[in-house]
């Protein structure tokens, strides 16, 4: 990749906040400056603002990069900080969420409430043997207890391994595997767009003889919500429902302390080679930085706000600004079960009146698809309460961002434009909204104590107006601590490309503008960001070549004005499968396939039946090309092909 990224959107405009909001504002300019005067400092005061069982008298360990340790000889509960502290203070009785089904059913959880059944279904671990070090995989929809899991299982040592509900049971049992996960927490099923999404049975399949790989070996139980009635099938002595026994478990649990520096969750993300990396977070550093953005990002005032992050818990996004960092603020959240468009289009507006909303933080994605049904639908709900709001998964366009604060925002709500990754942990570049003149598409500046740089390939910075690749250039607290098992592949999956200077290096291109302040400009790898979720194309290649039909797949992301990216996908079809099959409707049955072997989100929007596709003479395959024709554009330079007439073939088969 060329080290200069062209840049063709120039945006000019400008929205400082309200004289009034930056008053009121949690986030000051003074942040930046006892930032930029002790780094060190500022993050150990950070770090002072949670509970620590053992105060910690070190700041960071760097002598052995990449792997950190931060607040290392310091020790905590992270469910602790998120729960039982507001009681201890006097706000058990505050409403930790307000929990919207999506057939309509609501409940309303204190943290008082939160904190019981945590306390419960942590004696409930205990009593299955689950304790430090292990794993845990949770598999669940968007209610009340999927939250109590992941803090009931951090509470007790445990390390969380949460798999979004989508999901198919390969990929589940890929992650289960990996971890060596001991017990797998889930729900019979879940609703999603109008009917119940079984994951009980993905959850028995996955567990089951999986193409010959054998029964799975690590799982001793399985403990099962119910939530959607669905029938499901039982293995006595493995399965347990959560009725029956969290319930039952005694309500009185102490949370002991754990080291700053001990595993707190795995979380999957997809690489370029295939197989999905365990990106590991402990618990000190993780919380200190999720907490602190949540709270000066977001403008969290916990004892009036409403705050929504539409996000899956399958995700980091969840993680970080569904689970810890609101809950370690004491905010009252809005917790959302189903799909934006369920049992009508304007579901979301009707929650954010009905709750009162103030803080949105939602995906570029969810915002196109409003644009594209009109703001006819959103205006017939009362928006006012909405003050501050989020874009977070993939950059946001400048049309999307005005879109989103006139006819969501009433022309005055500040957006926050946030960029990090499952492997930051925690957001690291974004506007302040109290301080921040915005700008429509634009990330803007490193929150205070993060160092960023946009560089060359030599790792040179590359200058205000330039376009290059972003790095990291010191370490941060809630930073990743490795890949599962694999550090080799930590070192060189982020650290390898500029070890010489220490840079963390994410694989997005940046561009800064003429005021140093930071665009981002996609992805550098093959890796596809579709509705802000990081698909791999090897992955969904191998999925596509494992069906009969397939002798070969290309898969690339092509431009979508929903999706940010959707997916691409040129196929080979054997002969064997010709001889004997017509290929009329394999396009679509092979798009189902996808998304039966990986989950709905990796389903192509488009399937291309080709002869032939374009490979250099080493065998690479030219994706740029295919992204040229799945995009419309007209095919570029291909005089490096091994045949220079394959791509005018395949133009015209898929014209």
């Amino acid at each position: 990749m060329s080290s200069q990224i062209d840049h063709l959107l120039t945006e000019t405009r400008r929205f400082a906040p309200s004289a009034q909001f930056a008053a009121d504002a949690v986030a000051t300019r003074e942040l930046y400056e006892s930032a930029a005067a002790d780094r060190e400092a500022f993050w150990a005061e950070q770090a002072r603002a949670l509970h620590w069982h053992t105060p910690f008298t070190q700041v960071i360990d760097w002598s052995n990069p990449p792997f950190a340790r931060w607040f290392d000889d310091g020790a905590l509960n992270v469910a602790y900080n998120c729960l039982d502290r507001h009681l201890d203070t006097g706000n058990g009785d505050r409403v930790a969420l307000l929990w919207e089904g999506e057939p309509g059913d609501e409940r309303r959880v204190t943290y008082a409430e939160l904190t019981d059944e945590v306390k419960r279904l942590a004696n409930v671990l205990e009593g299955l043997g689950i304790g430090e070090g292990d794993r845990v995989a949770i598999y669940m929809p968007m209610i009340p207890e999927a939250i109590a899991a992941m803090l009931a299982v951090v509470r007790v040592g445990a390390i969380h391994s949460v798999v979004f509900g989508g999901f198919s049971a390969d990929s589940l049992r890929a992650r289960v595997d990996d971890a060596g996960a001991k017990l797998v927490i889930t729900a019979d099923g879940g609703y999603r767009k109008g009917k119940v999404s079984p994951l009980k049975p993905a959850v028995d399949l996955a567990l089951a003889d999986r193409n010959g790989s054998g029964v799975q070996e690590t799982v001793e139980h399985v403990l099962v919500v119910r939530r959607g009635g669905n029938d499901v099938e039982w293995t006595e002595g493995r399965d347990l429902w959560w009725h029956d026994v969290v319930p039952a478990a005694s309500a009185e649990h102490e949370a002991k302390a754990f080291p700053a520096e001990n595993p707190l969750f795995i979380l999957y993300t997809s690489g370029t080679t295939g197989k999905p990396k365990g990106i590991l977070h402990t618990s000190g550093g993780y919380l200190t930085q999720a907490a602190f953005t949540n709270r000066v990002v977001h403008d969290i005032h916990p004892e009036s706000d409403v705050y929504w992050c539409t996000a899956d818990i399958g995700w980091v996004t969840g993680h970080s600004y569904v689970t810890y960092g609101p809950l370690a603020n004491g905010a009252t959240q809005v917790l959302y079960e189903g799909t934006p468009d369920t049992p009508h289009p304007g579901r979301w507006w009707e929650i954010v009146q009905k709750c009162g909303v103030t803080i949105l933080y939602t995906a570029p994605t969810a915002i196109r698809s409003f644009m594209k049904l009109g703001r006819a639908i959103p205006k017939k709900f009362d928006l006012s309460s909405l003050r501050v709001l989020g874009s977070v998964g993939e950059p946001i366009n400048p049309e999307a961002w005005m879109w989103y604060r006139n006819v969501i925002g009433g022309k005055t709500a500040p957006i926050v434009d946030t960029w990090w990754q499952t492997e930051t942990g925690a957001i690291m570049i974004s506007a302040l909204p109290g301080v921040t003149e915005t700008k429509p598409g634009s990330a803007q500046v490193p929150l205070p104590g993060i160092s960023i740089d946009v560089v060359d390939e030599d790792g040179t910075h590359v200058g205000n107006g330039n376009g290059g690749l972003l790095v990291v250039t010191e370490p941060w607290p809630s930073m990743l601590r490795g890949i599962w098992g694999d550090p080799e592949r930590f070192v060189e999956t982020y650290w390898q490309k500029f070890q010489k200077q220490g840079f963390y290096f994410a694989g997005d291109g940046a561009r800064l503008d003429e005021d140093g302040e930071v665009w981002l400009l996609g992805r550098v790898d093959d890796v596809m960001n579709v509705s802000g979720h990081r698909l791999s194309t090897t992955e969904i290649e191998s999925a596509l070549v494992a069906n009969e039909a397939v002798a070969e797949a290309a898969v690339v992301g092509a431009s979508d004005e929903t999706t940010g990216q959707a997916v691409a996908a040129f196929v080979i079809v054997k002969q064997s499968y010709l001889a004997e099959h017509s290929p009329d409707g394999l396009a679509q049955s092979l798009r189902a396939w996808v998304g039966e072997q990986i989950g709905p989100i990796a389903r192509p929007r488009d399937v291309y039946i080709v002869e032939e596709l374009p490979k250099t003479r080493s065998g690479k395959i030219m994706r740029r090309l295919l992204r040229d024709v799945a995009e419309g554009r007209e095919v570029g330079d291909t005089t490096t092909l091994a045949d220079t007439a394959v791509m005018s073939v395949i133009s015209a088969q898929v014209r």
